[in-house]
Order: structure tokens, then sequence, then C-alpha cells
């Protein structure tokens, strides 16, 4: 028997940070936001831990157990950070430890800002 979580794919509290790209042009406030996402996603490494956090099990990651993604501990820490300041990431300390989450919410405004292609 599985012990997989359903998620939702979207909280109905959060609104997407802007349209589909194939609906409207962004405004500027939008595609600023939007930008500050993808430009924290553009590094390689940040990438990476995002889709460490995201992808590990129970939906969150300890701060203490990632490690092995080519950087020192500090660089970790630092690229974390970013990701938390571009909103891709949540955190709570626990003790003298940090856990990092992703939301739902930012996967699937993220999917809703490219938009489904239909060919």
């Amino acid at each position: 028997m599985s012990n997989a979580k359903v998620l939702p794919l979207v909280d109905a509290g959060v609104e997407p940070c802007c349209p589909p790209l194939t609906e409207r042009p962004l405004t500027a406030e939008e595609a600023a936001r939007t930008a500050a996402m993808f430009k924290a996603l553009g590094d390689p490494v940040r990438l990476r831990l995002f889709s460490l956090v995201a992808s590990h099990e129970g939906g969150e990651a300890c701060v203490c157990g990632i490690s092995d993604v080519g950087v020192s501990q500090p660089t970790v820490s630092h690229h974390l950070k970013k990701l938390k300041e571009a909103g891709l990431l949540a955190s709570e300390r626990r003790g003298t430890w940090v856990y990092y989450r992703v939301e739902p919410s930012v996967l699937a405004a993220l999917g809703h800002v490219l938009g489904r292609v239909t060919a």
C-alpha cells in the first residue's frame, strides 16, 4: 500500500502570478514578478535544489540533508535563500535546522504562466 499523499494542484486562496503567456501580454509588474522566479531557476544549482526539495519524500527537505549538489553548505544556504526570496520555496525552522518545501500553488502558478500548448 502506498503512503503517497495527494496534494491539491492549486490552493484556492492563491492567485496565479499572471495569466498564461498565450492569453495576453504581461504587465510590467507581472513580468517583473515572473522574471524573478525564472531568474532564480536560471542557475543550474538553484534549479537542482528546487527539484531536490520538490521531489523529496514528504514534500520537504531539511537543509541538513542537502549536500550533494556540487557546492559547499554555505553556498547551498545562499541559493536556498535566493529561491525563498523569489517566492519559490517556503521554510520553517525546527530547532537548529531549517526545512524547505515547495508550495503546490507555486508549481501550479509556474505551469499556468507557461500555459498549455495545443498542437
